[in-house]
């Protein structure tokens, strides 16, 4: 894809693709968990990376309190959760971007590229976790987990959406995705699009290369193919 081919889109995921917390997530769930149900929570003893912010909510009610959690209940925990993100990620000490994004973001902006997110983060958590690294500045539409708990449907929603941004000029082809595990790899493809595999989150790029990913790479620095 160039920019004299069309109007081109590329769609990045965030945890483990642009950036990491250090835990801030799983801090905010914690807190959230503990101030409204009195437990303590862990949520990678529950979830694997890639699930969706609505995913990671009702395996918490199901594996630790033991029921599936009303409207009400599981509409309380996410808003607790934001409640509690911003300053979980403000105080984290492991946030950091992963290593090529600050280069490469503007550069592709400067080569006339939308951008835009896909991501299993409900919008509000997306954005606060972009804020910290500066990010949401590069990022003109999105699918978010309060789009949907199946990643393929959000990134379905991402693709509508830039088709909006762009005037309605993203044409078959135009648009691939950029994410770090299975998970992501199975949504572009279930979506009708291609995948940058990059193993800078817990899937080597073996694994990534395994899961079917179009093109397999350590870093965003190391043969990303725009």
């Amino acid at each position: 894809m160039t920019p004299e081919a069309g109007p081109d889109a590329i769609l990045f995921d965030i945890d483990g693709t642009l950036l990491v917390t250090g835990g801030a997530g799983a801090a905010a769930w914690r807190l959230a968990f503990q101030e409204l149900h009195g437990v303590e929570v862990d949520i990678d003893d529950h979830t694997t990376a890639g699930m969706t912010d609505p995913e990671i909510a009702s395996i918490i009610f199901r594996e630790v309190l033991g029921r599936e959690g009303n409207t009400e209940e599981r509409s309380r925990a996410i808003g607790c959760y934001l409640k509690h993100l911003p300053e979980a990620v403000a105080e984290s000490g492991g946030y950091r971007l992963m290593p090529g994004i600050e280069r490469l973001l503007p550069t592709l902006i400067d080569r006339g590229l939308l951008l835009g997110l896909v991501t299993g983060n409900i919008e509000a958590a997306a954005h606060i976790k972009l804020a910290r690294g500066d990010l949401n500045r590069f990022f003109s539409f999105g699918g978010y987990g309060s789009d949907s708990a199946d990643r393929t449907e959000v990134t379905e929603a991402a693709l509508r959406r830039g088709v909006l941004v762009s005037g309605g000029g993203l044409g078959d082809g135009a648009c691939i995705a950029v994410g770090d595990t299975p998970r992501d790899v199975r949504a572009g493809h279930g979506a009708g699009i291609q995948v940058v595999g990059v193993a800078t989150g817990k899937y080597s790029v073996v694994q990534l290369r395994e899961a079917g990913a179009d093109w397999s790479i350590e870093t965003v620095d190391n043969g990303f193919p725009i």
